[in-house]
């Protein structure tokens, strides 16, 4: 039976389950984890290994850590004498360069949360969250130099629930993503994989999120935008407001009745209440900056002073 002979790319929980399909496939012979370098973590600032170099210790299986894969020419060198015959690269935090994307035979294969040519970049699972989408998915393209941007061998889509959130979802598509790595390996063993361009005319894209992007602009965006940014950035990097010039984290919220003037709030019979554009929400589970997250029933009964919600 032959097997073939895999490279693997990746550094967090999301790239285990794929990590772990290829791991335990009777098709391949996975030679190499490659990952980022142990970095300082939890209270003691004692080093951690990326979830998937934890993997590899546990399996046993050879690994590789850089803070840049194409500045390796030694193990590079050693990668190319190996006669792999593909790579795949899952969340792995670098690109690659020109030697690093001509290894293997059949060459290097990303595995992408998002339907290509939609969403590419770094957080796909939250704007498709963010633009209110019905479904997203997996898809798998042979790299090229040009981020996410190779000919597509594989996808199928996913749906999406009407009040999934990131973290759920995140959870979701990680093993979807070893699925859709099975269906690829058919491909490759039967010799049946298809190369189809992506249509460039269709692109769009999901750059990496900072935590100031979680500032809830109620004066300017509809209910349903301020829905979808909250769920989307659930659990990171989160949403906020300031009530009475402290920091709100806004954890839960949903559609209201009261009309209020966007960007204006109160306490309407116990519910901490603010207008948006097309209407108005309930912040219902909120943390107030110092406390414990809460309901705004609770926040508001220990509330003496008038509400004032701002948005900077």
């Amino acid at each position: 039976m032959k097997k073939f002979k895999v490279a693997f790319c990746g550094t967090p929980d999301f790239s285990v389950p794929t990590l772990d399909l290829l791991a335990n496939h009777p098709h391949i012979d996975l030679r190499y984890v490659i990952s980022m370098p142990d970095r300082p973590a939890g209270r003691g600032m004692d080093l951690k290994s990326p979830e998937v170099i934890e993997y590899a210790k546990t399996k046993k299986i050879p690994f590789f850590q850089t803070e840049n894969i194409n500045k390796e020419p030694d193990f590079l060198a050693k990668l190319k004498s190996d006669e792999l015959d593909f790579v795949v690269v899952l969340a792995f935090a670098q690109f690659l360069g020109a030697e690093m994307l001509s290894m293997g035979k059949l060459g290097c294969f990303n595995i992408h949360t998002s339907i290509l040519p939609k969403y590419r970049g770094a957080a796909p699972i939250q704007y498709a969250l963010l633009h209110g989408e019905r479904q997203t998915g997996v898809s798998i393209q042979k790299m090229v130099k040009k981020m996410d941007a190779g000919n597509l061998v594989h996808f199928h889509t996913v749906a999406i629930a009407p009040t999934e959130n990131g973290g759920q979802l995140y959870t979701r598509l990680k093993f979807q993503a070893a699925l859709a790595m099975n269906d690829f390996l058919v491909k490759v063993i039967e010799n049946k994989i298809t190369y189809t361009p992506q249509d460039e005319t269709k692109v769009s894209f999901a750059p990496t999120l900072k935590k100031e992007d979680g500032l809830l602009k109620f004066s300017q965006k509809t209910t349903a935008e301020i829905l979808n940014l909250i769920r989307a950035l659930d659990p990171w990097p989160g949403t906020y407001c300031f009530l009475n010039g402290k920091r709100l984290k806004v954890l839960m919220a949903e559609s209201y009745h009261a009309k209020l003037t966007p960007g204006k709030a109160k306490n309407d019979l116990g519910s901490l209440v603010v207008g948006c554009l097309d209407g108005s929400l309930r912040l219902s589970e909120i943390q107030l900056e110092g406390k414990k997250a809460c309901t705004d029933r609770e926040l508001l009964n220990g509330l003496k002073s008038d509400i004032v919600i701002t948005e900077a």
